[in-house]
């Protein structure tokens, strides 16, 4: 595909170097012929804002929202979708006609890295715990209920978080300290706990049904201990980077007029240079 003129977004982050996302646009922008760039913004926050609307007057289409701007990403907006509503926080801009409009895909990445995962999960196969209660779990957990689970379990350390969690959200989302496992049909960390450089998720997965499925949202090691355990008992694992891959479909095709294919390429060149253990 070519246009009359090319066509720029980017991340916010801060810090942003650390972000996948250019690999993966880049590898759409090339893979589709498209006359464009995805490019990192690294931007404090005391200066999102400014940036923000310097980027749109500079004539972007759009931008990805990463840690710690998404809730401030919320704020600015003229316009939210009910995916934003919904999480309370946003992670894809667009620009159009002056207007800021945000939308939160991390909902709709976690699903659609699921189906792809365990093809075999059906949101009725029972209810799902959810091991942390920050930004992505809120996203998740408002995907999983709209999707049919009949019920989400949040555990957190501070309960509060879980407690306040699901009073924003609504709907059958039960806050506990304790995982209740037996009953679980599917398992997800949220947590940064198994990520490189952080300590392991430390959790017993022997009380776990056999047809349970165990989802982690951390990327960095592909294969994490979490992932490792589950299938060492024969689960069916979803690794946190198809969530990635799959939530910067919604954006690219926005932005880009593409509606790209997450497959064994991109997974392949966004996966090159992280560690898979």
């Amino acid at each position: 595909m070519t246009t009359g003129k090319a066509i720029t977004a980017g991340v916010f982050g801060w810090p942003a170097g650390h972000s996948r996302s250019p690999q993966l646009h880049s590898h759409w922008l090339e893979r589709y012929g498209i006359d464009g760039a995805y490019v990192p913004l690294p931007v404090p926050p005391d200066q999102f804002e400014a940036a923000l609307r310097g980027v749109m007057a500079a004539g972007f289409a759009g931008a990805n929202v990463t840690l710690p701007h998404k809730e401030a990403a919320f704020a600015l907006c003229d316009e939210r979708d009910a995916s934003a509503l919904r999480a309370g926080a946003v992670n894809t801009l667009v620009f159009r006609d002056g207007r800021i409009l945000g939308s939160n895909t991390d909902g709709f990445g976690f699903l659609e890295s699921l189906r792809a995962a365990a093809p075999a999960w059906r949101p009725e196969h029972g209810p799902a715990v959810l091991l942390g209660a920050g930004g992505a779990a809120r996203a998740i957990v408002a995907a999983l209920l709209d999707a049919g689970v009949p019920e989400v379990v949040v555990v957190n350390r501070t309960p509060e978080r879980a407690e306040e969690l699901a009073r924003a959200i609504g709907g059958n989302i039960r806050a506990t300290a304790v995982p209740p496992l037996s009953t679980a049909a599917l398992l997800v960390n949220t947590t940064s706990l198994g990520m490189a450089g952080q300590p392991p998720l430390e959790i017993d997965l022997s009380p776990l049904p056999a047809h349970a499925v165990v989802a982690d949202a951390v990327y960095v090691p592909l294969e994490t201990p979490l992932l490792r355990a589950a299938r060492a008992r024969g689960l069916a694992a979803m690794p946190g980077l198809g969530m990635l891959l799959h939530q910067a479909r919604p954006g690219f095709a926005l932005w880009f007029g593409v509606e790209p294919v997450v497959d064994q390429a991109l997974h392949d060149a966004v996966a090159a240079d992280i560690p898979r253990l």
